[in-house]
């Protein structure tokens, strides 16, 4: 279903230790969300000279309780401060939801949720949505300080493991969640990495799931400043089914992305091989290829390829 824009009363605002958690009553976005998505809002007031919406990932959604729509947010600039200081009643122009939303397998798997500071907010409705799948669920969780892991109490209950990890130690293992990575998915017989953080962590991410040959689906933390296309202030160079990379929008065509597709670390570039370059020239048809080696996995691979519902991106 294409989204929608509604305007909507606050139903709460509360504090989940360093971010805010704000519900607003909004059903036609409820209705259509899927796991992954995101909405936008607009922020100041009707005489504001904020501009831009602020793009926010949706956390929850309850279309049998009144049709909310909750989402996080760190309060560090003026828009999402203005949205922290809202009251019940108070009234939201939002559109949603927007954007790709995280393909689900189509049998039950192993799978591995990804989570670093704010990303984490993304993973928690697809945690339920995987596991009416039958999937089992393991989260490795990660931020600078005990304050900034989101969802980490949760994790600990409904999951059959949680690994936390923390910069300055004061919440799991001291470290990065990519510090935990091969511990993690050998105990757990990871089938499937599902991964929200920011750029860098998703990049090593990646580049570490390869040497096992586990599919990522990762969710891009790209500024939206439109969140429909418009503006593309979120570009990713992304490499397609054709062998040819593009520069695409994440919050049209993400914000969920194969993570072996995105070309990491030419992100905020534009590659010299990419359509539409300087120079660019249609790649020569490439000669048959010599049979190339299985590559090496230290854990054993899931039963069957792993296949996606119909609709979603693999």
């Amino acid at each position: 279903m294409a989204p929608v824009q509604v305007r909507g009363p606050v139903l709460t605002v509360r504090r989940i230790d360093a971010y805010h958690a704000l519900t607003i009553v909004a059903p036609a976005i409820a209705a259509r969300f899927k796991p992954g998505q995101f909405l936008t809002i607009a922020v100041g007031g009707p005489d504001s000279s904020m501009l831009l919406r602020r793009a926010f990932t949706i956390h929850d959604v309850r279309p049998d309780h009144g049709g909310t729509v909750e989402f996080a947010f760190a309060a560090t600039e003026p828009g999402t401060r203005w949205l922290a200081q809202l009251r019940s009643r108070d009234m939201l122009d939002a559109a949603g939801p927007l954007g790709r939303p995280f393909p689900i397998p189509r049998d039950a798997a192993s799978c591995l949720l990804v989570g670093a500071g704010q990303g984490a907010v993304a993973l928690f409705p697809l945690e339920d949505r995987l596991r009416e799948r039958g999937c089992q669920i393991d989260f490795l969780l990660g931020a600078g300080s005990a304050d900034h892991v989101f969802g980490a109490l949760r994790a600990r209950r409904t999951a059959r493991s949680a690994t936390i990890t923390t910069e300055d130690g004061s919440l799991g293992t001291r470290g990065v969640v990519t510090d935990m990575f091969s511990q993690v998915i050998h105990e757990a017989r990871t089938d499937v990495i599902y991964a929200s953080a920011p750029l860098p962590v998703l990049r090593d991410l990646a580049a570490l799931a390869g040497r096992y040959d586990i599919p990522v689906q990762a969710c891009v933390q790209e500024a939206a400043g439109c969140g429909t296309g418009v503006c593309m202030s979120c570009v990713l160079p992304v490499m397609g089914s054709d062998g040819i990379t593009r520069i695409v929008r994440s919050c049209v065509d993400g914000p969920v992305f194969r993570g072996d597709v995105v070309r990491w670390a030419d992100v905020g570039t534009i590659p010299f091989d990419a359509l539409g370059a300087p120079g660019w020239k249609p790649p020569r048809a490439p000669h048959a290829p010599l049979e190339a080696a299985a590559p090496a996995r230290s854990s054993p691979p899931p039963s069957a390829p792993l296949t996606w519902e119909s609709g979603h991106a693999g």
